[in-house]
């Protein structure tokens, strides 16, 4: 469903032999969350989205994870991302871009985008551990790009400083909420999509 700026939410349902995911998303929440991915480790890292965009968010995922986390995780950011495609409909109104620096102890990464309907992902991550917990840390560029591709986000990240895997991946979800929750935000003085050409 595509609502107007007074209703910005979506519901996406999404099934395959690999997972079976439900999701909703509300862009003017209160940043609240309900999360049962079965990685518990993107559960932590998606609540800091919620918390930090004012999103309320509510996923439920029941993946092949006997296997690994890859289907689930990727599967989710394709989730999020039509989501987010969604709940915004035209996009007229919205400030579009959105920026935050973010420190989390040692580290320090940036993270900058734009709902531009061009799908780009720029990932620039130095982690050395292969695995947060037993979380594999190649699986965080795998969630940002399908979120990017279905969302029709333009993503750069950058990572300035950092040593810490845990420290890392957090500022990266901190600073995804935080931008996001500015380029979705609705400016007073725009009625109209925020784009020479018109249209995003």
């Amino acid at each position: 469903m595509v609502n107007n700026s007074t209703c910005r939410q979506a519901k996406v349902h999404r099934q395959t032999k690999e997972t079976d995911i439900s999701l909703r998303l509300d862009l003017d929440g209160s940043g609240r969350w309900q999360l049962d991915t079965g990685v518990p480790f993107l559960d932590h890292m998606l609540s800091h989205v919620a918390a930090h965009a004012l999103f309320d968010l509510e996923v439920t995922c029941r993946g092949d994870t006997q296997i690994d986390d890859h289907h689930s995780v990727e599967d989710i950011g394709i989730c999020l991302g039509q989501a987010l495609a969604q709940a915004l409909g035209d996009k007229r109104g919205i400030v579009r871009y959105g920026s935050q620096w973010v420190p989390m102890d040692e580290a320090l990464v940036l993270v900058a985008l734009d709902i531009s309907g061009r799908p780009w992902l720029s990932c620039d991550l130095d982690i050395s551990a292969d695995k947060v917990g037993t979380f594999d840390v190649e699986l965080v560029p795998e969630f940002l790009r399908a979120l990017a591709q279905h969302g029709g986000l333009t993503l750069h990240i950058q990572q300035a400083r950092g040593t810490n895997a845990h420290h890392i991946i957090e500022a990266v979800f901190k600073g995804l909420g935080r931008a996001l929750g500015q380029a979705v935000a609705l400016d007073p003085r725009r009625s109209d999509v925020p784009s020479t050409k018109g249209t995003l």
